[in-house]
C-alpha cells in the first residue's frame, strides 16, 4: 500500500456530510489534504467520491435521503455541482486540478463506450489531473446502475489498473461481530473467503448512503480477485491506511488481473434476460469458450434490445454466463434451434452472426 504508484481512493457520503445532509467541507478538506499529500510523493490518485444525492437534500429542503428515483436525480443534480466545486476549490489549494467523471453501467459494459471511459481516465491522470468518480445518479435508472460506489470503486481500480484500492467510511474496519459488542475483535488480514466464513457480515448503508458492510466487502472481493490489494479502514485513518500502517482490514490479493470489460460485464451489470440454453450449447460456452448461436437456444425469457446482457442459462434455470446479445427479444425466438448458415440464407447475410459473441461473454 505504502508503495502503490496508482491508487484508487473511495469515500462514502456519511464521512463527507454532517447529519442533516449538507456537505461538510471540513472533513472533505482533510481527505483532500490526505490525497494531495500522496500525490507529492509522485503516485497517481483517483476518488471516487459518493455524496451527491446527500449534498442535494439540504439546498431542496429535504428532511432527509429521498427513497424515490426522480427525487434521488434530482438531488444528485444539485448535489454533484456543490460536491465538485468544494473539490476543486480544496484540491486548488494544493496546485492541484480535479476532473469530473460521470458514469453509469452502459458506459462501460457496452463496446463502443467502455474504449472512451478508459481513455479519458488514463489522459486525466497522464495529464496529472485527480479524477472524481461518481455514479451518473441524475440519468442512472435503477436498471443500468452500479447501486453503490464501493463496487464502482473496484471496478474503476481495475480499469486503471491501479496498484492498491482504499475503501473509507465511517467504520474503522470489518469485525467479527457488531463493533458495539464487547469481545469483538478488529479483522486485520482477510487472506481470502475462508477467513470470513465464520463472519456475520451485514449493514445496509447510513442515512445519507447506500453501501453497508457487505458491499464494501463485495468489493474487495471484485478488487482482490483482479489482484489488486485493498484496505477497509475509517476516513479518519486515511493516512494510516495509505501510509501502510496496521489500520482497518487489509484484503490480499487472490487473484490476476483480467479483461476490465469481461470484469464490468458480470459485476456491473444487470441482466435485462434470460437465454435458455440445450445441454450442447452449455458445453460449448462453458467448456469450450465458444460463442452462443441460434441453434442452441431453448428459449427467452424477459425484454432486452440488442447490446443489453442477458444470463446464459442451464434447462434447470441456473446462469452459467453472461453476455451482451446481438439481438433483441421480439426478433430472437423466430430464429431459434437453426444454424447461422440457414438463417443467412433465407434471412440475408446479417443473419450469420452470434447471438452472444465469445469476446461479449463472461463466465459466472
Amino acid at each position: 500500500m505504502r508503495d502503490a504508484h496508482r491508487v484508487v481512493v473511495k469515500v462514502g457520503s456519511s464521512s463527507l456530510t454532517r447529519d442533516g445532509g449538507s456537505l461538510d467541507v471540513e472533513r472533505l478538506n482533510a481527505l483532500v489534504e490526505v490525497l494531495a499529500t500522496r500525490r507529492e510523493t509522485g503516485s497517481s490518485v483517483v476518488l471516487v467520491s459518493s455524496g451527491a444525492i446527500a449534498a442535494g437534500i439540504t439546498p431542496l429542503g429535504l428532511a432527509r435521503r429521498p427513497r424515490d428515483l426522480a427525487t434521488q436525480q434530482a438531488a444528485a443534480s444539485v448535489g454533484q455541482g456543490a460536491l465538485v466545486a468544494a473539490y476543486s476549490h480544496a484540491f486548488g489549494t494544493h496546485g492541484l486540478t480535479v476532473g469530473q467523471v460521470l458514469l453509469t453501467a452502459d458506459d462501460v459494459t457496452r463496446r463502443s463506450h467502455y474504449a472512451n471511459a478508459r481513455r479519458t481516465l488514463d489522459r486525466l491522470l497522464d495529464l496529472g489531473v485527480v479524477p472524481v468518480v461518481n455514479e451518473n445518479d441524475t440519468v442512472a435508472t435503477h436498471e443500468i446502475r452500479f447501486g453503490d460506489n464501493d463496487r464502482l470503486a473496484a471496478l474503476v481500480a481495475h480499469l486503471v489498473h491501479a496498484d492498491a484500492l482504499v475503501l473509507l467510511s465511517d467504520v474503522d474496519a470489518l469485525y467479527d461481530g457488531p463493533p458495539s459488542r464487547e469481545g469483538t475483535s478488529r479483522i486485520p488480514v482477510v487472506r481470502d473467503a475462508d477467513d470470513l466464513s465464520d463472519v456475520r457480515i451485514g449493514g445496509s448503508g447510513s442515512a445519507v448512503g447506500t453501501g453497508g458492510m457487505a458491499t464494501k466487502v463485495e468489493a474487495a472481493a471484485i478488487a482482490t480477485g483482479a489482484g489488486i490489494p485493498t484496505v477497509l479502514t475509517s476516513t479518519a485513518q486515511a493516512a494510516e491506511a495509505l501510509a501502510g500502517e496496521d489500520v482497518g482490514t487489509f484484503f490480499a490479493p487472490t487473484g490476476s488481473r483480467r479483461a476490465s470489460r469481461l470484469l464490468w460485464l458480470a459485476h456491473a451489470t444487470s441482466p435485462r434476460g434470460r437465454l435458455v440454453l440445450d445441454p450442447g450449447a452449455v458445453r460449448a460456452v462453458v467448456e469450450r469458450r465458444k460463442s452462443l448461436l441460434p441453434a442452441g437456444i431453448v428459449s427467452v425469457e424477459g425484454t432486452f434490445t440488442d447490446g443489453d446482457p442477458a444470463d446464459l442459462c442451464r434447462l434447470d434455470g441456473h446462469a452459467v454466463a453472461r453476455g451482451l446479445v446481438n439481438y433483441d427479444s421480439a426478433e430472437l425466438p423466430g430464429l431459434l434451434g437453426r444454424t447461422t448458415h440457414e438463417l443467412a440464407r433465407e434471412l440475408g447475410p446479417s443473419y450469420e452472426r452470434e447471438v452472444v459473441h465469445r469476446d461479449d461473454l463472461v463466465l459466472l
